[in-house]
């Protein structure tokens, strides 16, 4: 696994700090017993009164990305005596509601996502004023201290995009870049940086990533018609499955590549089916934003001093699969 020499400098220290002290089972107060689904540590959970932290995304039906963030989330608030509630919605107004509904629960803290800032920054902006504290995760840096959070945990998606392009160029041409979700900033920002360092041409194509099968058909159907498309990159997990299966049907000779990781994608890389990922640490993601709002809750702490906290990006290639197999195994990576 390599670190992109475009990323950042993140907070290092602070995530090996926040996995240090993780841990126990959502119990509240017992030693954690399931060590096969989640680092465990064998400690205590914190003596701090009980809090109630709510987590929203943006995440579709059947991705697999946020079963990863919402086990690291689980991590943090066993640790950390949280009740910890989670919902989701792909579509900017629903997700809205969601954190709505959140407010009116009178949470202690709210995580969210601002893959379509414009749907959500408002109801977010509630939540500040009425007193709640608020991190963004994942998507939509650029909104999260225009709408008050206290920081935002991710890594930069156009970063993580330019490495893409620098890692196939010199040896691919034209590279399609594959969009899941419709209006997803980060999803936009991802093949935004692959154009801008990839010495090639690229090519978006939009699909339903909620539906496979149509998915599979779309991506098929242009590598069918455009033969000269020698690298897919896909922006999640998920996706990469349906690359590597239109590709097949496409008797095509392109390179599979992708964001993120799951169990599936680490059996690709052992297929030789897929070229690189890049992995950006959903499980941290989901941990250090609980773990920064408990913290600012019993301390007054903001992880980062209200910067942004990378998480990623990172390169993986089937060299890694050793390492990494027994973790995306168990959902943590």
């Amino acid at each position: 696994m390599r670190t992109p020499r475009t990323a950042t400098a993140a907070a290092v220290a602070v995530a090996a700090l926040a996995l240090a002290v993780g841990g126990c089972s959502s119990s509240g107060g017992k030693s954690s017993e399931d060590k096969g689904s989640a680092p465990a540590s064998g400690g205590k959970a914190v003596s701090t009164p009980r809090l109630k932290i709510a987590m929203v995304t943006h995440s579709g039906e059947g991705d697999t990305f946020w079963d990863i963030v919402q086990s690291g989330a689980k991590q943090a608030a066993a640790k950390d005596n949280v009740d910890f509630l989670y919902s989701s919605n792909k579509e900017g107004q629903q997700q809205a509601q969601l954190v709505q509904a959140a407010i009116d629960q009178k949470v202690d803290g709210i995580v969210v996502t601002l893959a379509k800032p414009e749907a959500v920054k408002d109801v977010v902006k509630k939540a500040v004023a009425a007193g709640i504290p608020v991190v963004t995760i994942n998507s939509g840096a650029d909104y999260s201290k225009a709408v008050g959070a206290l920081g935002h945990i991710g890594q930069d998606e156009e970063v993580a995009g330019e490495a893409v392009g620098d890692e196939l160029t010199g040896g691919k041409k034209k590279v399609l870049c594959v969009l899941h979700e419709q209006g997803n900033v980060s999803l936009e920002q991802r093949c935004a940086g692959v154009k801008k360092t990839f010495r090639g041409s690229v090519e978006n194509l939009n699909v339903d990533g909620t539906n496979t099968p149509a998915s599979t058909s779309s991506i098929e159907a242009k590598l069918q018609s455009a033969k000269d498309i020698d690298a897919v990159v896909t922006l999640g997990a998920p996706m990469a499955a349906a690359a590597v299966q239109a590709k097949g049907d496409a008797d095509s000779s392109a390179e599979v590549d992708t964001f993120d990781l799951n169990a599936a994608v680490i059996k690709q890389f052992k297929a030789g089916q897929i070229g690189f990922a890049v992995d950006q640490q959903p499980y941290l993601q989901g941990y250090l934003a609980v773990d920064e709002l408990w913290l600012h809750q019993t301390n007054g702490d903001v992880i980062g001093g209200g910067r942004p906290v990378l998480t990623g990006p990172a390169i993986v290639t089937e060299k890694d699969v050793p390492t990494l197999e027994k973790y995306t195994a168990r959902g943590t990576r």
